[in-house]
Order: structure tokens, then C-alpha cells, then sequence
């Protein structure tokens, strides 16, 4: 059954516009595939690594959004805030919702599953191709200002007023 809908626009498009800084992955490549151990049935995180972010950078948010998800708003899957500024790599399952695989200070907020940590792609059979964009925002404070209790959608709000730059990271997945 194929839900007949296009792609959603690139969700970056909308906000305001960042300088860019370089976001690598030794588990994907720039607009490939997601291997399957990033999908729902292993929920691992890719490795992430990023480097040339704006000076002044005090800390650093990752996150993975899907704009492709069947609802009005997307889906969020992964949110990682207050990294700390000398962090510039999480490594594969990082985001295993354990905080103490997490760099010191540094806290997952509940992603759209409801569960803090990586959720793995899982667009409904039948469907389109989605994209998951993995994010990096250079924040020019060491605390963003939100809890763990804060939605993905507080984590991003905030990010439009206090993020210094972007570097972004497109993989795919169909089932």
C-alpha cells in the first residue's frame, strides 16, 4: 500500500539560515542508505563526527529528524543537547539512551517514540523513501537552557535563537 504523498521540503529551508560547518560519519555517506543496524529492529546510532564550526562555539545539539514521516510535523529521532565544546565526535550508539555513553554534561531528550536515546528508521511499509537528516548545531552557550524534560520541537525552538552554525548529514531508508 503506498500512502501516495511527496516528500516533505528540506525542514532546514525554513529557519534561518546558519553558516555551515563539515559533518562526517565513518556509518554513512552523504545521501546513501542507513545501514539496516541504524533502523528500528537494532536502534544504533551512526558515529558522527564534525569539525570547522564557528568560533565562539560553546557547545554543540545532534539530533536526527525525518520530515518524511507520515504526520503534520515529521518525526524526531534522536536529540543530544549540551555537548560540550572539546566534543566533536559520538561514537556508534552513542545514542543507546544510556546518558553515561554520553560526553559529561551532555543529555538525550525524548524522541517521538517517547523514550530518550536513538530511534531507528522505520518509515511505514509501503511508503516512500525518507530521509533522515542528522544534525549538528554549534551553540553559542554551554547550556542551551532546556531539561531532559523538553520536547524535540523546545530543543529546536531554542536552536533558532542560540545556534551559531549547522552542518547536516542526509542518509535514507525504505522498507
Amino acid at each position: 500500500m503506498s500512502l501516495q504523498r511527496p516528500p516533505a521540503e528540506d525542514p532546514y529551508a525554513k529557519l534561518p539560515e546558519l553558516p555551515a560547518f563539515s559533518l562526517t560519519s565513518t556509518d554513512l555517506a552523504h545521501g546513501a542508505r542507513l545501514a539496516d543496524i541504524h533502523a528500528a529492529d537494532s536502534d544504533t546510532s551512526p558515529q558522527l563526527s564534525w569539525s570547522g564550526y564557528p568560533e565562539g562555539t560553546k557547545s554543540f545539539v545532534v539530533s536526527c529528524f525525518d520530515p518524511d514521516a507520515p504526520t503534520p510535523s515529521g518525526f524526531w529521532h534522536w536529540v543530544v543537547v549540551d555537548i560540550p565544546a572539546d566534543v566533536t565526535e559520538l561514537p556508534r550508539g552513542a545514542g543507546s539512551g544510556d546518558d553515561a555513553a554520553l560526553p559529561t554534561g551532555a543529555f538525550h531528550v525524548r524522541n517521538d517514540v517517547g523514550v530518550a536515546g536513538y530511534a531507528g528508521a522505520a518509515p511505514p511499509e509501503g511508503d516512500h523513501e525518507h530521509r533522515y537528516y542528522f544534525a549538528v548545531h554549534a551553540v553559542g552557550e554551554e547550556k542551551l537552557g532546556v531539561d531532559p524534560s523538553a520536547t524535540p520541537t523546545a530543543v529546536a525552538f531554542n536552536l533558532t535563537f542560540k545556534a551559531l552554525g549547522r552542518a547536516i548529514l542526509v542518509g535514507t531508508y525504505s522498507n
